[in-house]
């Protein structure tokens, strides 16, 4: 049962303008820690039916600035491994608990945490050549398992993308066409599973001015914030909230 008050919306209102920014500035990457957020004071299911209505405002929101300033070949490829993935992560979601949830949504914001130090450690090197169409499909799937279970299928689409050599705003365009696409794919499972309900509904009906705040202010970003500040910020949010569901699951 979601109690709307002050710590709801005290938690849910920044986490929702924070997935507003960073889908319509900063390719969607840390979007998923607003599903971290709220799982932290909801079932982890609640949390991601709450999230995935105001994913998709977010998305609409933040398709026409971007408009065919995307890489088609990319998304499509992106896409059609997304859709296979959304299905396994409906399989899987029938087939686990609530502390399971927990432990995959904290384990994959821990993950990326520990990805990004890699790579900024030198530790893990980027990719020199750009990847092959067969690693974008294999890409989408993840990024379509990833992102229904815990809205997270930014990364795995940003390591494809990042091979690529995409503009900034090429990079941006394909991960918004491509998640747009991914989250109506997440739709209908999300339905049959029973995971919407009238509270999660009323939730969205309540936070979705702030979502369109968060994509406004994202496009606005992508212009005008310095990248390193966003995701220094986004990593903290990752590490403490994932540790926190991580903990909760095991204990």
């Amino acid at each position: 049962m979601i109690e709307f008050n002050a710590t709801f919306f005290a938690l849910a209102i920044p986490a929702v303008i924070f997935a507003g920014i960073s889908k319509g500035g900063f390719g969607s990457g840390v979007a998923f820690a607003s599903s971290s957020i709220l799982a932290l004071i909801l079932e982890p299911g609640q949390a991601l039916a709450l999230m995935l209505p105001i994913l998709m405002i977010i998305d609409l929101a933040t398709l026409p600035p971007y408009w065919r300033r995307w890489s088609w070949p990319d998304a499509k490829l992106l896409v059609l491994g997304g859709v296979p993935g959304v299905a396994l992560g409906a399989w899987l979601y029938r087939a686990t608990d609530a502390d399971l949830l927990r432990l995959l949504i904290g384990g994959i914001s821990v993950g990326f945490v520990v990805w990004h130090l890699a790579q900024t450690r030198g530790w893990v090197k980027g990719f020199r050549n750009r990847l092959p169409a067969g690693a974008g499909l294999f890409a989408g799937t993840v990024a379509g398992f990833t992102s229904f279970v815990s809205h997270a299928g930014g990364p795995p689409a940003a390591v494809y993308l990042l091979s690529q050599k995409l503009s900034k705003t090429e990079f941006q365009a394909t991960t918004v066409l491509t998640f747009w696409a991914i989250n109506i794919a997440k739709f209908v499972p999300y339905a049959w599973l029973g995971m919407f309900t009238a509270q999660t509904a009323w939730a969205n009906l309540l936070l979705a001015p702030f979502a369109v705040l968060g994509a406004w202010l994202g496009v606005r970003a992508h212009w005008m914030l310095s990248e390193r500040l966003f995701f220094g910020i986004a990593y903290v949010l990752l590490t403490v909230t994932g540790s926190k569901l991580i903990w909760d699951a095991l204990t």
